[in-house]
């Protein structure tokens, strides 16, 4: 046998593709995870800003983050299979510059209308490059390479909880909402040259047609998944939208060091992630019981023994590690369940993911007015153990392994 048949015979080091990609291409996508969720959430520190510019209310100026979700909730089952035989390197480079364009538009919008018009640009890149990405990581990195690198393709999401938004809002109040809309879209053009860059050439694995994505709902292991993105995250939206006010009236906390609180919960999120995400890949089922079920004792439990910072401070924390666990396990849930249409299931994923995200913020609205904040605290709680039921009982995959 020659060297060069010889080293033809060589499976490849562990970690890294057969081809071009490996760590660096999983860190562009992971780059492109932060970039779309960070310009979802941008108008979040930016509401009263906008509104006074563009000469509307603060509550329809936040109606800016409520398009942009729903969009991206139905761009991601909708468009993913209808671009589906596209190379997933192009598509998601095109994605990007739909990003850029869409945070340049929202920058120079002279009224609301074409802010709207931005947002819903905005919404159709990020539900696609979502989609895309999320089950990239076993095309990019082989073995047990690729829990970690599924991780680091997620950690793009919690980073942007914990840097991506507060970084706006300081843009935003050292030059205007303007130049925050318009940094964003210069890191979206960096992240699409790092794309275009570092990317192997992706083409796509088979033809995805709606179709196709509707009928995997039928698949009990990806319903039963559905299910519990559905309850998790539409549990803690309705109760993280309205945690500050818990803060204030229940455990007294100053408005200063609620932002520091708010900085705990982020990074204890980023440590979440990467836990859960090896935990998951041994096993999904049993990494989402956890964080069900100890989620919805520290959510049901914070109006009850929140009542000083340091307890607050606690629970505040451990369900920052909680729920930064949950994006990566319900997805790692999925794409074991459905191994062979992964680009589909990711879509139902987004799709999913993002309208629990209006759901919540909506019921918890509700619940408040209603009710009062404490009860909002308490519906999440219930949402979770609704979740964990479902993870019980439900069909759920095998093991965790993508590859």
């Amino acid at each position: 046998m020659t060297q060069t048949e010889e080293s033809a015979d060589k499976a490849p080091e562990e970690g890294q593709p057969a081809g071009r990609g490996g760590w660096p291409a999983v860190s562009a996508v992971a780059g492109a995870t932060f970039t779309v969720v960070t310009s979802e959430m941008l108008p979040v520190g930016l509401l009263t800003s906008i509104g006074h510019t563009l000469h509307v209310s603060e509550g329809t100026a936040g109606l800016t983050l409520t398009i942009t979700g729903l969009v991206g909730a139905a761009s991601a089952p909708l468009l993913t299979p209808l671009l589906g035989r596209l190379d997933r390197r192009v598509l998601l480079c095109s994605m990007m510059a739909l990003l850029v364009l869409g945070n340049l538009l929202a920058a120079w919008a002279p009224n609301f209308g074409v802010m709207v018009v931005a947002r819903v640009i905005i919404g159709i890149g990020m539900g696609v490059v979502w989609a895309v990405a999320a089950g990239l990581a076993v095309r990019l990195v082989s073995g047990t390479a690729i829990g970690p690198a599924t991780s680091l393709i997620f950690s793009g999401i919690a980073v942007a909880s914990v840097l991506g938004v507060p970084a706006g809002t300081y843009i935003g109040e050292l030059a205007d909402w303007r130049a925050a809309f318009v940094v964003i879209a210069a890191l979206a053009a960096v992240v699409l040259i790092a794309l275009a860059v570092l990317l192997p050439p992706l083409p796509a694995e088979q033809v995805i047609r709606l179709g196709g994505v509707l009928k995997l709902i039928g698949n009990p292991r990806v319903a039963t998944g559905l299910a519990v993105v559905a309850l998790l995250v539409t549990g803690h939206f309705a109760a993280y939208t309205y945690v500050r006010p818990v803060l204030e009236e229940i455990s007294e906390v100053s408005p200063t060091m609620i932002g520091t609180l708010l900085l705990v919960y982020g990074v204890a999120g980023v440590l979440g992630n990467f836990v859960a995400g090896a935990g998951a890949g041994r096993s999904p089922r049993g990494t989402l019981l956890v964080i069900a079920l100890v989620l919805a004792a520290t959510v049901g439990l914070l109006p009850l023994l929140g009542g000083s910072v340091l307890t607050a401070g606690v629970l505040f924390a451990v369900w920052g590690i909680l729920y930064g666990g949950v994006s990566v396990s319900t997805q790692t849930w999925l794409l074991a369940a459905a191994p062979q249409d992964r680009e589909a299931a990711a879509s139902l994923f987004v799709g999913v993911f993002n309208g629990a995200i209006a759901l919540g913020a909506l019921a918890g609205g509700l619940t408040a007015d209603g009710a009062g904040i404490e009860a909002v605290m308490w519906l999440g709680g219930g949402l979770a153990l609704a979740a964990l039921l479902v993870a019980a009982l439900g069909r759920a995959p095998e093991n965790g392994q993508l590859g």
